[in-house]
Parts: C-alpha cells; sequence; structure tokens
C-alpha cells in the first residue's frame, strides 16, 4: 500500500555531512509516523530517529543526539535525515519506515536501504 524509496547516501568523510531522502507514494503519508533505522555489519538493525505525522514532534537515538535531524515535507510526501559531523560509526545500510502511532509507532512499510559510508 505504502512505497518508500531511500536516496541520498553515499561515501563521506568524518566530520562531513550528508542529506538522506525518502520519498512516499501509494497512501497517505501526512497522518504517519516517519521513521529512520540503520544496520552495520554484523549488527543489529538500530533506531536512528522518527517525527510525528504533523513535524511537531521528533525523537532520536542517543548517540545521533544533536548530529542528526529528521524533518518532512508533506506536500512533497518525503521525509528527511540531516546527518551533521559524521563519524566512522555511523556507517551503515539506512531505512526509512513508516506507519501510525506515536511514539512508538507501529513500521509497516520498509524502504530498500541506502548506504552511508564514513571514512576516517
Amino acid at each position: 500500500q505504502v512505497q518508500l524509496v531511500e536516496s541520498g547516501g553515499g561515501l563521506v568523510q568524518a566530520g562531513g555531512s550528508l542529506r538522506l531522502s525518502c520519498a512516499a507514494s501509494g497512501r497517505t503519508f501526512s497522518f504517519l509516523t516517519m521513521g529512520w533505522f540503520r544496520q552495520a555489519p554484523g549488527k543489529e538493525r538500530e533506531f536512528v530517529a522518527a517525527i510525528n505525522w504533523s513535524g511537531i514532534s521528533s525523537e532520536y537515538t542517543d548517540s545521533v543526539k544533536g548530529r542528526f535531524t529528521i524533518s518532512r515535507d508533506n506536500a512533497k510526501n518525503t521525509a528527511y535525515l540531516q546527518m551533521n559531523s559524521l563519524k566512522p560509526e555511523d556507517t551503515a545500510v539506512y531505512y526509512c519506515a513508516t506507519g501510525p502511532g506515536w511514539p512508538r509507532a507501529s513500521y509497516n512499510y520498509w524502504g530498500q536501504g541506502t548506504q552511508v559510508t564514513v571514512s576516517m
């Protein structure tokens, strides 16, 4: 019902910035929570950030607080993850997801992922 496509991943040096985008289609986007997750090689999937339907509330995992910012543009059916002061530990495949509920959403739909690699 909902299709999500991530973009914006790539290779960046430590201390640099990158902005990920997540374009949604197939169902209403405005009233669903949007979240970002990541998975590094050999590690479990990790929650990164989430934003509620209106964009007023957001949550972040401790390791990215102060460095990452989640946002959304409902008119464009797109969510973003602005990543600043990137560290090698941020290297992972990043996934966007969406579903109902706040702050603990039921993430029923997932994108294909985009690779983020941070070099030293």
